[in-house]
């Protein structure tokens, strides 16, 4: 969070319109943080686009498509490789933006399958707010163990490696039980 993936996405399908290109922009349905009908960036740019509720949506809505922009493509689970898979063999050019990790630091699927099927990637880092070094991790400063929680700086901070904090597994396995921890008696 917080690395311009989203101004990144904005400003290819922007350059993609200027080149006159056809352009069908989307994004998930979970996502109304900021709007309904655009995709907006973090620094408030935006760019018009259609929810969805399934990558399968995508692939039938951009069929008359040159380029095709998905922004959080991580809340779209594994059918968008196969969808991605099918525009790219199209000849269409498809831009995904997404998180590559959640805020525990684990893989978030469907992105490094799309990152291996992918013919470009660019990784961007945010700064982490502890120390100012680059941040490759999005720090979840909000009590919820739901892998997918949709917020913003009230939620999430970026985090560079020395400083991020993965949660503790116990912890998190003791809050989806909804037991209390309990320590030994002795």
């Amino acid at each position: 969070m917080f690395s311009g993936k989203t101004e990144e996405l904005i400003r290819r399908l922007v350059r993609a319109q200027i080149a006159k290109l056809k352009v069908e922009i989307f994004k998930p349905q979970i996502d109304l943080r900021y709007s309904k009908d655009e995709i907006v960036s973090h620094s408030r740019l935006t760019i018009p686009s259609k929810l969805v509720t399934s990558p399968w949506e995508i692939f039938e809505l951009a069929q008359h498509a040159d380029v095709i922009g998905i922004d959080e493509a991580q809340f779209l689970g594994h059918d968008l490789i196969e969808v991605v898979q099918k525009l790219a063999d199209q000849g269409k050019r498809v831009i995904c933006a997404g998180l590559d990790t959640d805020y525990r630091g684990e893989p978030f699927d469907p992105i490094p399958q799309l990152l291996a099927i992918a013919e470009y990637i660019d990784k961007t880092l945010a700064i982490c707010v502890v120390c100012g070094n680059p941040a490759k991790h999005t720090q979840r400063v909000v009590a919820s163990n739901e892998r997918v929680l949709v917020g913003a700086t009230e939620a999430y901070e970026a985090r560079c490696r020395n400083c991020f904090v993965p949660p503790d597994p116990v912890q998190e396995e003791a809050a989806q039980e909804q037991l209390p921890l309990s320590t030994p008696q002795g």
